[in-house]
């Protein structure tokens, strides 16, 4: 079967390390092209979905130009080279991995310059005293200038970096820059801090559509499909099956259940019959719970937690903002 979806994952990096290991745990495991080196790949148990490997900036400019129907990229990288993210990009599912703040981080040795209300003072005296505007370096062009602009700050201009944009103040190329941290110890190494209200962008790996793809009915089952598979593997790591024989009113019981802890039936007794085994889906985290009401109310046989593999369910929420994004 030739592909009908198109896949990017970044191409090297711990992203692609973490992107890679993130399908994998789902089964969906990848097997690259040419020995390891080619560019594509094939998603194990999906023959109609085909694997790009690309940069994580080239990722992002697939997904708005709609190369690509599916992307794993940073948000940060997303919402650069995007200025109206919602009306080209869908940002599907946030996945937990690639954590990075990008930030506004100045010279240590500005010790009166606290946030951006104390660069707004800096940029205008250094413009009084030097007739040009202060320097601020960065990669992400489009992110500086809507935050620059939400702050007031106006007497500056962007130096578009293009090595490690941390060594700028250091080299004499600019004054401060914008740039992506996410434990401050490089900014710290440099001589910089960042300002208390100077976090542009939280970001982290994004599972992201394209909304000018051309989204055929294929596309959209196999991508459905893929997104259920995700889904039903996270959703299994989240929760536990519990086995439970419940003969006491079992129904008053469940309620309590679904009320105080989020469980759910996966299965009950033949119709007819007021108690008997239950199966029940429980949030891993409210085991104790589970376990404490159980006991409370008469369960006083033995009661099994098991893992599962995969947990599907009909109207996935995943599946749903996919759907609402590019329409079913």
């Amino acid at each position: 079967m030739s592909a009908v979806l198109t896949l990017a994952v970044p191409s090297k990096g711990r992203l692609q390390e973490q992107a890679q290991a993130y399908f994998a745990d789902a089964g969906l495991a990848f097997k690259q092209a040419a020995g390891g080196r080619g560019y594509r790949a094939t998603v194990a148990g999906f023959p109609d979905i085909e694997v790009r490997l690309l940069s994580a900036s080239e990722i992002a400019a697939a997904l708005i130009a709609g190369d690509v129907h599916l992307g794993i990229t940073g948000e940060d990288l997303l919402r650069d080279s995007a200025s109206e993210l919602d009306k080209s990009i869908a940002l599907v599912k946030p996945l937990g991995f690639g954590f990075a703040d990008v930030v506004v981080a100045v010279p240590q040795a500005w010790i009166d310059v606290a946030n951006m209300a104390d660069l707004d003072d800096v940029c205008a005296a250094f413009f009084q005293r030097h007739r040009r505007r202060l320097r601020i370096a960065t990669k992400y062009v489009n992110l500086t200038r809507a935050f620059f602009a939400k702050a007031g700050i106006w007497d500056y201009r962007i130096v578009e970096s293009a090595g490690a944009t941390e060594g700028a103040p250091a080299a004499g190329t600019a004054e401060a820059i914008v740039d992506i941290t996410t434990t401050g110890a490089t900014l710290a190494a440099n001589g910089l801090k960042t300002l208390e209200d100077g976090t542009i962008l939280a970001s982290q790996a994004q599972l992201a559509a394209s909304l000018s793809a051309d989204w055929s009915a294929e596309a959209r089952t196999a991508c459905t499909t893929l997104l259920s598979r995700l889904a039903a593997r996270e959703r299994a790591k989240a929760s536990l099956v519990l086995r439970a024989r419940l003969d006491d009113k079992p129904d008053v019981l469940l309620a309590k259940l679904t009320k105080k802890t989020g469980a759910s039936v996966l299965s009950r007794p033949a119709v007819g019959n007021t108690g008997g085994e239950f199966s029940l889906l429980c949030p891993r985290a409210e085991l104790m719970t589970a376990m404490t009401l159980l006991r409370a109310n008469g369960c006083d046989d033995a009661v099994t937690a098991q893992d599962a593999d995969y947990v599907f369910v009909k109207d996935d929420p995943l599946v749903a903002v996919f759907e609402r994004a590019v329409g079913k």
